[in-house]
C-alpha cells in the first residue's frame, strides 16, 4: 500500500539530521525534528558579524536583517501583519506578559472566558491576570464523548462583561480543532477581544490571522520544524493601545515595545529558514509564486499526507480492543490520545520507546481536559505524525503496541510460582 502519492517522504525525510538515529517519531506534539537548512541557517547567522540591531556596521546590519526577514516570515506563515508580529523566548511567557499588559485595561466585574479543551498556557495565564485584576474567570467546556468544542460552547458563558475569550485552534491532547471562525464572531459581536492559541494546529495546516478572526495569535517555532522561539502576532492597531512593562531606556516601537532586551538572532535565522522549508514542500517552486501561496500549497501538502497516514494508523489501532482512542471530534489535527485497558500509560510509553518507538504520556498541560475526559491525572499516551512521518514509521508503532498487549497477556496468564 502506497500511501505518499506525490508527496516525496523520502526526500523530506533525507533532510532531517535526527532521523539517521533510527527512531520513528511520535513526539511531535511535545516538539518536532529540525531539518539541515534550520541548522545551517543558524550557524552561517552565529558565523557572521552580529551586533545590536542599527545601520552602520556590518554587525548592526546583519542584526537588522535577521529581524527583519524573521518578521516578515512569520507574518507569510500565519497570514498576520508583520509589524504584529512579537518574538519572546516562549510562547507560554508571551502569553503571560500578554495578559499581565491586556488586564491593565480591565475592571473589577469584567469577565475573561477559557476553555477546558485548552493547554494550561493559554488557561493559567488569563486566569492568573484575571484574579490580579479583580475579573471574574469563565470556563467554556467541551463534550467529552465527541471532544468537540463548538461554538455554543462558547456563546453559553459570553456576556456583556466578557472581554476576552482565549481559544485553542487546535488541542494538544487530542486533536480537536474548533469552529474558531465562528467563535470569533460570537465573541466580537460581544464585544470581546480574541487570542488563539495557534500552537498545534501551525505544524499541521496553514495558519490564517485574518479568517481565523484573531485578536492576537500564539504558537512556537519548534512545533513546527523550528528552533526554541515563541511568537505572538497581534493586530498592530491593538498592540499599539498596550502598554507593557519595559525598560524606559528600550524603544516604544510596536511590536519592539513587547520584546524585552535583545533578540537571538542565531534562532530567529533559523525561524526564517524554518518558513522557507515549509514554503518548499509543495507544489510551487522557489520563485514561482509568492512565499504565502508557496505556503499554502506546502500546507496543503501535507495535510493530505498525514490524513492518509492518520486513517491508516486508526484503522490499524482498530484492531486492538484493549486500546481506545479518545481523538475523535470530525475536524482535528494528527494527534491522537491512547489508553490501554488494564495498563499506565507509562508501561506502554517505556515499552515503545525501548522499540525506537518515540511517543509521549501524561496530559501535556492539559490536565483541565484530561480530567474532562475521565482520564484523571494519567492521562494517556500521545501519538503524534509530523510531515516526516512515514507508513513505515506507522507500521512499527502498531508492530510495538501488539507486541506491548501480547507481552501484557502472558503476563497476566502466567501462574504464581509456588514455593
Amino acid at each position: 500500500m502506497t500511501i505518499s502519492h506525490l508527496y516525496d517522504i523520502d526526500a523530506i525525510r533525507a533532510q532531517f539530521p535526527a532521523l539517521k538515529a533510527g527512531s520513528a517519531h511520535f513526539d511531535g506534539p511535545g516538539g518536532t525534528q529540525i531539518p539541515q537548512s534550520v541548522i545551517d541557517a543558524m550557524v552561517d547567522a552565529l558565523s557572521d558579524p552580529l551586533c545590536n540591531r542599527g545601520d552602520s556596521t556590518a554587525g548592526e546590519r546583519n542584526a537588522e536583517s535577521i529581524v527583519v526577514e524573521a518578521r516578515r516570515a512569520m507574518g507569510d506563515f500565519l497570514g498576520a501583519d508583520p509589524r504584529g508580529v512579537v518574538f519572546g523566548r516562549s510562547s507560554t511567557q508571551l502569553l503571560y506578559d500578554h495578559a499581565r499588559t491586556l488586564a491593565k485595561t480591565w475592571s473589577p466585574g469584567d469577565e475573561v472566558v477559557v476553555t477546558r479543551l485548552d493547554h494550561e498556557g493559554n488557561i493559567r495565564s488569563w486566569i492568573q491576570a484575571a484574579e490580579a485584576a479583580g475579573v471574574t474567570v469563565r470556563w467554556a467546556d467541551f463534550d467529552a464523548a465527541t471532544g468537540e468544542l463548538t461554538p455554543d460552547h462558547i456563546a453559553a458563558v459570553l456576556s456583556d462583561r466578557t472581554r476576552l475569550v482565549a481559544v485553542t485552534a487546535a488541542s494538544n491532547l487530542i486533536g480537536t480543532r474548533p469552529d474558531v471562525a465562528a467563535i470569533s464572531r460570537l465573541v466580537h459581536d460581544a464585544g470581546a477581544l480574541l487570542h488563539v492559541d495557534a500552537a498545534q494546529l501551525s505544524a499541521h495546516a496553514l495558519v490564517d490571522f485574518d479568517a481565523l478572526g484573531a485578536d492576537s495569535l500564539s504558537c512556537s517555532a519548534y512545533k513546527f520544524l523550528g528552533p526554541h522561539l515563541g511568537i505572538l502576532a497581534g493586530r498592530p492597531d491593538l498592540l499599539e493601545t498596550l502598554r507593557p512593562d519595559k525598560l524606559l531606556a528600550s524603544t516604544d516601537s510596536v511590536p519592539e515595545r513587547f520584546e524585552l532586551g535583545i533578540l537571538p538572532y542565531g534562532v530567529l535565522a533559523g525561524v526564517r529558514a524554518t518558513v522557507d522549508f515549509w514554503a518548499g514542500l509543495g507544489a510551487l517552486r522557489e520563485g514561482e509564486a509568492p512565499r504565502r501561496d508557496r505556503l499554502a500549497s506546502a500546507l496543503s501538502a501535507v495535510e493530505d499526507h498525514e490524513d492518509r497516514l492518520r486513517l491508516y494508523l486508526e484503522r490499524g489501532l482498530a484492531a486492538f480492543d484493549a486500546v481506545t482512542v479518545h481523538s475523535r471530534a470530525a475536524s482535528r489535527t494528527p494527534t491522537l490520545l491512547l489508553t490501554f485497558e488494564g495498563h499506565d500509560p507509562r508501561e506502554v510509553h517505556r515499552h515503545l520507546a525501548a522499540r525506537g518507538v518515540d511517543t509521549g504520556f501524561g496530559t501535556f498541560y492539559s490536565a483541565d481536559a484530561a480530567r474532562h475526559l475521565g482520564l484523571g491525572e494519567e492521562g494517556g499516551v500521545r501519538v503524534g505524525l509530523a510531515p516526516y512521518t512515514s507508513e513505515e514509521d506507522v507500521d512499527r508503532l502498531l508492530e510495538g503496541i501488539e507486541d506491548f498487549l501480547a507481552v501484557g497477556t502472558r503476563a497476566r496468564r502466567t501462574p504464581a510460582v509456588r514455593l
